[in-house]
């Protein structure tokens, strides 16, 4: 567990490194729940982004960390983790969330105990994964890909590498 935990901060910072200069604009959010946060909901943050009860800004890049609601109205690239966390966009990076929600697609892994993307590349572990469309594997007691998948609902795992 220490190994992945090093492994996904690791990440982070090199993505947070690697971030272009004209997007390094917004490198840290900090909020009580929106709006009363640093950065408008209306912009990115390129770097960390805290919060204690909700925040929401369009896109991300980097380690998102919050107690009750994260939430991006744009893609989302990092690690997450909040009880509720919500990409309106795509998401590439680990999602660690009670319940993560991504409405475009899905690349890394999602842990946590209901995971739902539009379109899932990776892995999702919970007590129940929903998928429209996979390319992965999923792990849990419920597991659903609406099209495309080994059967559309199958316990303890499902996958299609379509």
């Amino acid at each position: 567990m220490r190994v992945a935990v090093v492994c996904a901060l690791t990440a982070v910072l090199l993505l947070v490194a690697a971030t272009p200069p004209a997007q390094a604009q917004n490198p840290i959010q900090l909020a009580i729940f929106n709006p009363a946060q640093i950065v408008k909901d209306s912009e990115p943050v390129n770097g960390v982004r805290l919060n204690l009860i909700y925040t929401k800004n369009t896109s991300m890049t980097g380690l998102d960390l919050g107690f009750i609601y994260n939430e991006n109205t744009g893609s989302f690239t990092g690690v997450q983790s909040a009880l509720v966390t919500k990409v309106r966009g795509d998401f590439t990076g680990i999602q660690w969330t009670g319940v993560g929600l991504v409405d475009g697609k899905m690349t890394g892994l999602q842990w946590g105990i209901y995971n739902s993307a539009g379109h899932m590349s990776g892995l999702q572990i919970a007590f129940v994964n929903n998928a429209t469309t996979a390319y992965g594997v999923q792990l849990g007691i419920i597991n659903i890909i609406k099209e495309g998948g080994f059967l559309p609902i199958f316990p303890i795992f499902n996958f299609s590498f379509k």
